[in-house]
This record gives C-alpha cells, structure tokens and sequence, in this order.
C-alpha cells in the first residue's frame, strides 16, 4: 500500500481511537484559538499533499514533492510577522498556509491547488511550477533543493539596515522587519548553505545589523542519505556570531514557543539566529520515491507514529482547546473538501504555447522619479581633481570610475559590493577612490566568496536597491553562476512578473593580459552566461563606450528591472596605443553624463563594403590594428562592434552588414560554445549569399608566460582570415 494512504488511515484510526504519542504537555504561548488555527493550516497542508499526489495519478497534477512530516512549520509562520520576507524550503506549505491566516482576502487552498494543477490562474507562477510564494505573503518564490536561496536571505536582511541609512525609491520591506530563510538537513551540507550560514556570521561579528533567521528543518535524512545524529547541532551550536535555538518541530506550541524567542531576538537584536527544527519525512522524498528500498520498514514505520499530526491532536486535547473528535472532524472535512476544490482547479486553463510561457521572462517596467542627472556642485565636490581630467583622452578602467561616480550621484540607491572594491578600490583601481565618496555603506567591501556577493546582490534588489556587485575574474563566476542561473535570471519568470532582483554585475574578464595569471585571470568563455533566458549582456572595448554603456545598463536595471552581466575586457582597461607606442590611438575623452548606448545598439567603425569585420571587446581593438594592412591589400572594410552579447542584436547587425560582400566574425571566445556559433548561424539564415568565415580562440585555457596569446586571434590571424575569405583582394 502507499505510504502515503498509509499514514492517513492511522491517523483516522489512532484518533479514533485515542492511541496518540506520548509527549510532554503544551507549552503556554498559544491561546486556543491560535492554536486550533495552526491545527487547520497542518491538516490542509497534509490534505493538500494527498490530493496532488491524487492528481498527478489522475494526470491533472505534476510535481508531487510534500511537506507532511514538517507540519510544525505553521508555529514558525505564526512567530513571525507576514510582513517578514520569507526564503522557504520546498516543504514549507505549512508556513505558507499559516501566513495566509493572518492577512486577510486569502483563498490559499484554491491558489496552491491552482498551482498544483499548473494552471495559467495560478496567482504566484501563473502555471509555470508547482512552487511555494505569494506576492501578497512576502514570500518570493522558490524552486532550488539545494538551499540556494541562502545567499539573497542573506542579502535581504542586510538591506533593512543599509535601507534605514540610504531609503532607495522603491523600498519595500517595513524598517523593523526581518528575513527568513528555511532549508532542509542535507541542503545545509551545501556550500551554498555554509557559504551563507558563514558570511552571516562574519557579518555579525563586526556588528553589521543582519536581522536573519535560519530555519533548519531537520528530518534526518537526504533522499535516501541520512544524516549523521548530532551532526546539525554539532556544526551550528558554536557558530560566531549566530545565536543557536532548538525546537522540536513535531510539537506546535514548543516550536511557536522557540520560533517567537527566535524571533524576537533578531528582531531586538538585529543579529542572525539558527532555528533548528526536529521534524520527520513521511512518504519518502518525493512522487514515486519509495523509503523501504532504503530505509528499514521499522524506521519508517517509528516515523510514521511521530506523525506531527498526531501529536497536535494529543496537545490539543491536553490543553483543552480541541477534543480529539473535533480534530477528526476538522481532518475529514478538510480533505474532502480540498477534493472538491481540486476538482474544480483542474478544470481552469493551462498554458499552451511558447510565447505564454515566456511572457514573464522579461519583468515588467517600472515607474521611476525622474532626475536631470547629478548637480554640478555634486559633481565637482565628489570628483575633485578629476573635473580637470575629463577633457583628456583616458583608458577604459578611469572611464568606468568615473561613469560610476556620476551614477552614484544620480542614483542613491546604486551601491556597489564585492571583494576589494572599497579601500583598496579594486584589483586594477577601477572603483578607486569610491568609498571615500560614497562611504562603506554604499561602496561594500565582502569577504572573499562569489555566492555570497552575488546573493547579497540579488537580496538588496528585493528591497528596492540597484546592486552594482563585483565578481573579480570571470572564472571566479563559476564558483556562484547558479546565483544568476538558478536564482536571479528564474525570478521573475517563475513569479509572473511579481518580484524581481535588478542589478548590473560587473565582471573583468577575456584574455590578452601579458603573462598573468594564466586560466583564472584570462578566461574567455561566456558559455555559462549565453544561454540563460532574459539576461543581458554587454561587452564595451573602448572607455567611452563603457561609460555609455554602463550607464545604459544601470538604466535597464533601474527602470525594467533586469538582470545585465557588464563584461570589462582586463587588457583593454589599461589600454591608450593602438598602432606604435604612445600614440594614444585606443583613449577616449569621457562622454557627458547624458549620453547613452542603447541596449542593441551596434558601432560601426568605417563604411566599406569589401568586408565587414564583425567583432566585440578585444577583438575590435586587433581588428581596428588589422585595418591599415588590409585596406593597403585594397579590401574596404568596416568594423562592426556588437557591445550586446546577449540577446544578440540580429536586427542591427543585419543593417550594420547591408551591401558587404563578404563578413569575418573575430570572436576571442572559444571555438566552442561562443558567440561566433550564433553569428555564423545568423548570418547563414539571413545572409546566405554572403561568404562567412570566423576567427575564434581554440578550445584550450590561457597559459602564464609568453604564450598567453597562442590560442588566441591576433591581429594576423585576422589579415591571413580576411585575406583567404575574400581570395587576396576585393
């Protein structure tokens, strides 16, 4: 029999028949009503889990992973206010449900069945998962297993304190409020967890307000891998800076008991806490998953007799707020009435074709106070010297710097975080002096982890802020990509639009840095990023672009909300030659704050029509070297510099590349899995008559030394392409 069906008919039998856990009696806290009400939500988070599993037999449901054995969690959303913003554990309905309780207009049991049936009316997804959250309840959707959404709890609760020194426009979580995240056992093993649960506690310690509550839900096991006894309480008790709670969660007024002493102390103390919640799984992990292949029939049986459930029933009765008959009636009647409506929710609508499930990739527009860009007075106390500088030709990273001044002026809900950005004002000086203009709170020196900059990123944009986070080389994105992946670039589709998490994240990256550090600080591959729906990219190759472009990024951030990768070419930055030494052919004076770079807006360097020579970031800079030999071999060229990566701008690389007769692609990236791949395929699909060919790096990492550049184009791999493509000449 399943399991599932199981665990019901003993506790319709073992109320019944007053056959209830032993326990130790009701904690005070709870009034009756209270306590009742928690009962309710428990029940129909048990009902509901019995009747997805229901309609995915049916084929009317489709994703069956529950929360009963973690019922408990309904106390936790009642020691907390539904202001809270709450992170939850897949099995967390209970909390959910709870939450609904205490704001009025909820029709809970229809939303979640709405979403269990995948329907278009789903208020939270609008049919795209079967996933907890509420745009009303504070509680952001989310989808990860593997506790993920650590980090931005992280940088959620760290956004009410910098919210209280600098109130960005469109901040909205109350100035006493706190964060809550909650996970289970085995995803506190991840080092997306420990990452998290690590920089909550170093923050901490230098007494920076971090009003976070932890929630562990501990049920013992992983799927099928158990968790060692003692192990959470072991490697959390002890934590610096995080206060340690313990409740047992199959007990609902201990766990409120514990949960409100919890909260209070963050609330109070503006300091992260650790609630550590004894809980069981019942039914096994998920769908057809089935614990006695490996788990004992005797251990899931001894759990299935700790159903939560069953020790509400006991308390309650003990605390004489419910009889055990009135429990039975309230279980009976709510099943059957889930039943009903289920019924009813599988009727409405799904979606059906491409363009509805991709409608909320892009999240909606945003009002914004309108600004004439920073004073001159601002401008000229935050820049000093520098006032004098910009009628000057300057390199690219001085251009960033100071584009990035101007937008922290404009925009006081800018701040940028990241490892060395503050006082050392990064590893090539590009964010130097910013943190003398702007101060620690919005200038943020982090500790060294990827996953933590980004999720306090990602945090702070829940809160109204435009996070400018800093990851220092593009191969230190791999330690965190699912952050962007999993986590930033999903949020707004699997919410329908209802929250999203703007920022621009600047990354230095690409290759051509003479002799340094090899793989890790020449890495050319943007893979990882191309293919993730509804994000941007944008690669400048001269500093005028960059401050153009940058601030077009922060635009698109600020007013659409989206998620922009802003790739920093690391050799372009120093850059001033382009031909012979101190010719000073690659600076470029610094544009007025006003202007901008349209996002899909192309550069097109010349207009001859023998070749075009389509390129970005590094490789503009060796084609624009490449151009003198080949106009002296007679071929008429343009270089077309695409800037935006990501969506790739079709239409104006189309017109840029109109009445050529012949295109080179120069692509830095690898052979493999780069731009160049699309490109050719773009211009195969609308160009057919136009010869194509492509200079690419090869498939290999960087080396240190002199032959950091052998895999690479050079500017004579790009004559001897251009050469051979068009037959010598035009």
């Amino acid at each position: 029999m399943d399991r599932a069906q199981i665990v019901h008919e003993n506790f319709l039998k073992r109320v019944s028949a007053r056959d209830l856990p032993e326990g130790p009696p009701p904690r005070s806290g709870l009034s009756d009503a209270e306590a009742v009400s928690l009962f309710r939500s428990q029940v129909l988070s048990r009902a509901l889990d019995r009747t997805s599993r229901a309609m995915q037999k049916a084929g009317q449901g489709f994703y069956t992973i529950g929360s009963s054995g973690h019922e408990g969690m309904a106390a936790v959303a009642h020691a907390l206010r539904p202001t809270d913003i709450a992170f939850l554990h897949y099995r967390d309905a209970a909390f959910q449900i709870a939450r609904a309780e205490q704001v009025p207009g909820q029709q809970i049991a229809w939303d979640m069945l709405l979403s269990f049936a995948c329907s278009k009316e789903d208020p939270t997804s609008g049919g795209r998962h079967k996933v907890l959250g509420s745009k009303a309840l504070a509680i952001p959707p989310q989808t990860s297993t593997i506790a993920s959404h650590l980090p931005k709890a992280v940088g959620a609760a760290y956004s009410f304190g910098a919210a209280r020194r600098h109130d960005p426009e469109h901040r909205c979580l109350s100035e006493d409020g706190i964060a809550m995240c909650s996970f289970g056992d085995a995803s506190a093993n991840h080092s997306t967890a420990q990452g998290a649960i690590n920089t909550a506690g170093w923050t901490s310690v230098q007494s920076t307000p971090l009003p976070l509550l932890f929630v562990c839900e501990d049920n013992g096991i992983g799927i099928s891998v158990k968790t060692p006894k003692g192990w959470i309480q072991g490697s959390m008790e002890h934590r610096p800076g995080i206060r340690y709670f313990q409740a047992n969660g199959l007990d609902l007024y201990e766990t409120f008991a514990v949960a409100q002493e919890a909260a209070d102390y963050v609330r109070t103390r503006r300091k992260p806490a650790f609630l550590h919640l004894k809980t069981v799984r019942l039914y096994g992990h998920a769908g057809a998953d089935v614990p006695t292949t490996y788990m004992s029939k005797s251990e899931v049986e001894a759990d299935e007799a700790n159903d939560p459930l069953l020790h509400s029933v006991r308390l309650l009765d003990q605390a004489g707020a419910l009889t055990p008959d009135q429990a039975l009636h309230i279980y009976t009647d709510t099943c059957a009435r889930t039943d009903r409506v289920a019924a009813e929710a599988a009727r409405r609508p799904h979606l059906e074709v491409a363009a509805q499930v991709m409608a909320s990739l892009i999240p909606p527009k945003r009002p914004c106070i309108p600004t004439n860009g920073p004073s001159a007075d601002a401008r000229a106390s935050a820049f000093g010297g520098d006032m004098r500088a910009m009628a000057e030709p300057q390199p690219m990273s001085r251009l960033i710097n100071w584009a990035l001044t101007d937008l922290m002026l404009e925009h006081g809900e800018v701040v940028c975080m990241g490892e060395d950005v503050g006082r050392k004002g990064g590893v090539y000086g590009v964010t130097q002096k910013l943190q003398q203009r702007f101060g620690p709170d919005r200038v943020i020196d982090t500790l060294l982890d990827e996953q933590s900059i980004l999720g306090l990123a990602i945090g702070m944009a829940h809160n109204g802020f435009v996070p400018v986070p800093e990851i220092q080389f593009l191969a230190y994105l791999h330690n965190a990509e699912d952050q962007i992946r999993g986590e930033a670039a999903t949020l707004p589709f699997f919410s329908n639009g209802q929250f999203t998490n703007p920022m621009v994240v600047r990354i230095a990256g690409l290759g051509y840095q003479k002799g340094f550090g090899g793989h890790f600080h020449n890495d050319n591959s943007l893979a990882v990023l191309r293919d993730i729906p509804g994000v941007i990219i944008a690669c400048p190759s001269t500093g005028a672009d960059a401050a153009q472009m940058l601030r077009e990024c922060v635009r698109l951030a600020r007013e659409e909300q989206r998620v922009v990768i802003f790739l920093e070419p690391i050799a372009l930055y120093p850059m001033r030659d382009l031909h012979a030494a101190q010719d000073g052919g690659w600076m470029t004076t610094y544009p007025a704050p006003d202007q901008r770079i349209a996002l899909g807006e192309v550069g097109v360097h010349g207009d001859g029509d023998d070749l075009a020579i389509v390129t970005y970031g590094n490789g503009h800079y060796l084609s624009k070297q490449a151009q003198p030999e080949l106009e002296a071999a007679g071929l008429k060229t343009r270089i077309i510099d695409m800037r935006w990566l990501a969506p790739l701008p079709a239409e104006a690389l189309i017109r840029a590349t109109k009445g050529c007769k012949h295109i080179l692609i120069v692509d830095e990236c690898r052979r493999t899995g780069s731009q160049s791949e699309g490109l050719m395929t773009l211009f195969a699909e609308e160009c057919p008559s136009i010869p194509t060919a492509r200079v690419v790096a090869e498939d290999s990492f960087i080396a240190t030394g002199p032959a950091y550049a052998a895999p690479l184009p050079s500017k004579e791999s790009i004559v001897t392409a251009a050469l051979d493509l068009t037959g010598g000449r035009a």
